[in-house]
C-alpha cells in the first residue's frame, strides 16, 4: 500500500535520512523505533507529505506523492492521511465535536454527514458524553482520543502517529495502545507509529529500527 525508496533528506550540511527504503502492507500496524536523532520523525513527516525529501520516491495506494504539486499534496493529505502527534494540537476554542469535524469541513463534505461521522467516532472512542466539552475540560487521555478521532474523520488510508502516548500517564498510554489495536482489528486501519514505548512497539505487526538515518 505504501512504498518508499531511496529517501534522502538533509538539513543544510547535516544528513538526516540516507536512503531509506520502506514497504507497508494494507492493514499493517508498524512501529518505528530508535534513538533520538535517528531520523524517525523526519521520515514520518515525509511519508505524510508534511515535508519533501531531497530525493527518492513515495507511492501511496499507487499514487506518486513525490510528483505532486503543493496544492495537490494538501488536498491529498487531508483526504488520505491522518496524523496523531505527542501533543494533541486541538483548537482550544472549539468543542471536542467541532475539533473532530474540522477535516471534514476542509474537505467540503456536507455538515450533516460530517457531524454524524464525528459523533460515531467519538462514540467508538468512548467520548460520547464529552462532545460539547472544550479541550481544557478534558483529561490528557481524552484530549488524545479526540485527536485520534479527528485523524480518522475522513477515513484515511494511512494513519501516522508520532510518539502518541509520550505525553500520557501509564494508564492512559495503555488505553491508547489498545485503541490502535482496535482500529486495526475493526477498521483494518493501516498505521505507522514512531515510539519509544516498548509496550506499544511490541503490539505492532512489525517493528522497524532506525539508526543513523537508515532502517537497520
Amino acid at each position: 500500500m505504501l512504498s518508499a525508496s531511496g529517501i534522502i533528506k538533509n538539513y543544510g550540511d547535516l544528513p538526516i535520512l540516507k536512503g531509506v527504503d520502506l514497504q507497508i502492507k494494507a492493514g499493517e500496524l508498524v512501529a518505528i523505533v530508535g534513538a533520538s536523532g535517528a531520523g524517525k520523525s523526519t521520515l514520518l513527516h515525509i511519508l505524510g507529505t508534511l515535508d519533501r525529501p531531497d530525493s527518492g520516491e513515495i507511492f501511496l495506494d499507487g499514487e506518486a506523492l513525490h510528483q505532486f504539486k503543493a496544492s495537490q499534496l494538501s488536498a491529498f493529505r487531508n483526504r488520505s492521511i491522518g496524523f496523531v502527534f505527542q501533543f494533541h494540537h486541538l483548537l482550544p476554542e472549539f468543542t471536542a465535536l467541532e475539533n473532530v469535524c474540522i477535516p471534514g469541513f476542509i474537505a467540503n463534505k456536507p455538515k450533516k454527514d460530517v457531524e454524524k461521522r464525528a459523533k460515531e467516532l467519538l462514540g467508538i472512542l468512548n467520548l460520547n458524553t464529552r462532545l460539547d466539552h472544550k479541550p481544557s475540560a478534558l483529561s490528557g487521555g481524552e484530549q488524545q482520543r479526540v485527536a485520534v478521532a479527528r485523524a480518522l474523520m475522513n477515513s484515511p488510508k494511512l494513519l501516522l502517529a508520532d510518539e502518541p502516548s509520550g505525553n500520557l500517564d501509564s494508564a492512559n498510554a495503555a488505553d491508547l495502545h489498545q485503541l490502535f489495536l482496535t482500529l486495526k482489528r475493526e477498521l483494518n486501519q493501516t498505521s505507522i507509529i514512531v515510539t519509544h514505548n516498548t509496550e506499544l512497539s511490541n503490539m505492532a505487526d512489525r517493528t522497524l529500527v532506525m539508526k543513523d538515518g537508515l532502517i537497520s
